[in-house]
């Protein structure tokens, strides 16, 4: 079996003159397809590029991974099912209320925006539709006990709010294919990298789909007089992966005819109104370029607002409030993105959790596919649970074999084994503080090698990959679903000294896979 030993003749070793030619190709065919982002203040000085206007190639792989298919298909076969099941987390606001109570007192954010929730159900929702474009992320397991077992999988994360890289990780799948029909690739690579190996990835086209059908379903304008119809992405400012963006939005508008507009978090009250005098509370953005001919938002889509950073300013939690009270249908609504905390993730795969019955039918056929991708997670609280697990946490033996992980969206904030017990002792004796982590078994990948051309260099080493499988689903708050679909899939790989992989955050490239 393939899985029981490492490749070690995969990636082969290249020439000069061939690492020369897939490189000319992978830097050229990149910027062309808009594989690319805007180069950070470390590779580009601001002196140099004043005005931003200077793109480079991606963080990329030069090799598509090695991926066993059976793992890949099931991950991609199961995604309609996580769907379905995040959905029905978010309309349970009953169960959700039991969750974040345990956390208010601990995380201020999370605190903060079940306010918001709070604040727009007294006045009354005029939304009942919600869309989410979710990403659940795994990485391969082998126990390292058994190395003759074969790679399973294991979830890393759900991602419920800013399921970033659907635009790039479409297009460097199409990178390697079109480096495979040039012969950039040695001979030595066949049969290994083969047309059959290398799926296509639809997440351009599928996450576009789930955006459009939202936008259908919002119906006609509320205003009166009515108003032309748009979609708008809520972004940060400076946004360095603005063409992973730009993919989904031209897409938009060339495919579906649906105008998009890009508006950062930090200039949402200048540009967007809800008229008084309206109950249906339409959400008006006025374009800065253009203010005397409004649109009416009918989706907004969140690639920014994800993380505590982002609400420094009191305003910024008045703009996700004016934004949530709105008659646009979010992407997410505070619901769901409160559904993508750790907290909720380690409360269904604590083991002998009874909790994903209550969201899926007991004889559903996912049901049990899905638990087999949990890892062990445990809180840190005063149940027998977290009493077990604060006592992993806290012996520095034990506490190798584990991350612990804040509630908070966003790369860079976990903390891997040995750092566990000195970072738990530095909070300080009340333990309340400690509950605002959660503790996960540690995913143990098996080895694969790679090379990764960042910011005009090629590194290559030992990797890891994590596979991210988007999903598209549209429901009622009160009622059913209405659409829902897998959406394509996404690889990040990272050097495997790297305990970060997030490929915006700085540690790792996109990648796609070569079926095996």
């Amino acid at each position: 079996m393939e899985e029981a030993s490492t490749d070690q003749e995969y990636p082969p070793e290249l020439t000069s003159p061939q690492t020369e030619y897939l490189l000319s190709i992978v830097k050229d065919w990149s910027i062309f397809h808009g594989l690319a982002v805007r180069p950070s203040a470390g590779f580009v000085s601001r002196d140099v590029d004043p005005t931003r206007s200077l793109a480079v190639t991606a963080p990329v792989t030069l090799f598509p991974s090695l991926f066993p298919r059976a793992c890949f298909e099931e991950a991609r076969d199961i995604q309609v099912a996580f769907n379905e099941l995040y959905a029905s987390i978010a309309k349970d606001e009953e169960w959700l209320q039991e969750i974040v109570e345990d956390l208010v007192e601990v995380d201020d954010f999370i605190a903060k925006l079940w306010d918001v929730h709070l604040a727009v159900k007294s006045e009354g929702y005029v939304q009942d539709l919600s869309l989410g474009l979710f990403r659940s992320d795994y990485m391969l397991h082998r126990d390292p006990s058994l190395p003759a077992a074969s790679s399973k999988l294991r979830q890393v994360e759900f991602n419920t709010i800013a399921s970033s890289f659907g635009g790039l990780s479409s297009k460097v799948s199409s990178l390697h294919r079109y480096l495979l029909s040039v012969n950039a690739y040695p001979a030595t690579t066949s049969p290994r990298i083969s047309s059959a190996s290398l799926p296509p990835n639809p997440s351009i086209d599928s996450l576009c789909l789930g955006l459009a059908n939202a936008h259908n379903a919002y119906g006609p304008s509320k205003c009166i007089p009515t108003l032309p119809l748009c979609i708008a992405f809520i972004v940060q400012p400076d946004e360095n992966n603005i063409f992973d963006q730009l993919a989904l939005s031209t897409h938009l508008t060339s495919s579906y005819g649906i105008p998009t507009y890009y508006i950062p978090f930090p200039s949402v009250l200048r540009h967007t109104t809800i008229p008084s005098g309206q109950p249906s509370r339409p959400l008006l953005y006025h374009p800065p370029h253009s203010p005397s001919t409004p649109y009416e938002i009918t989706v907004l889509y969140f690639r920014a607002g994800y993380g505590p950073a982002e609400y420094a300013e009191p305003s910024s939690w008045v703009s996700r409030t004016h934004l949530e009270r709105s008659a646009a249908i979010k992407c997410p609504s505070i619901l769901t993105h409160l559904a993508g905390s750790k907290k909720i993730q380690q409360t269904l795969a604590t083991p002998s959790s009874p909790h994903l019955e209550r969201f899926l039918p007991r004889d559903s056929p996912f049901l049990q596919r899905i638990r087999q991708t949990f890892a062990a997670i445990y809180p840190l609280d005063d149940t027998q649970e977290g009493t077990h697990a604060i006592g992993l946490a806290t012996d520095p033996a034990r506490a190798l074999s584990y991350v612990l992980k804040p509630q908070r969206e966003g790369g860079g904030n976990n903390i891997y084994g040995a750092k566990i017990p000195p970072f738990l002792a530095a909070l300080g004796p009340d333990q309340r503080k400690w509950r605002a982590h959660i503790l996960m078994e540690l995913i143990q990948p098996p080895p694969r090698r790679n090379a990764i051309f960042r910011n005009g260099q090629v590194r290559a080493g030992d990797v890891v990959g994590e596979l991210g499988v988007y999903g598209a689903c549209l429901w009622r708050h009160g009622g059913a679903i209405v659409s829902n679909s897998e959406a394509g899939w996404l690889l990040r790989t990272k050097g495997r000294e790297s305990e970060e992989g997030g490929v915006a955050a700085g540690f790792g490239a996109v990648d796609s896979v070569c079926l095996i």
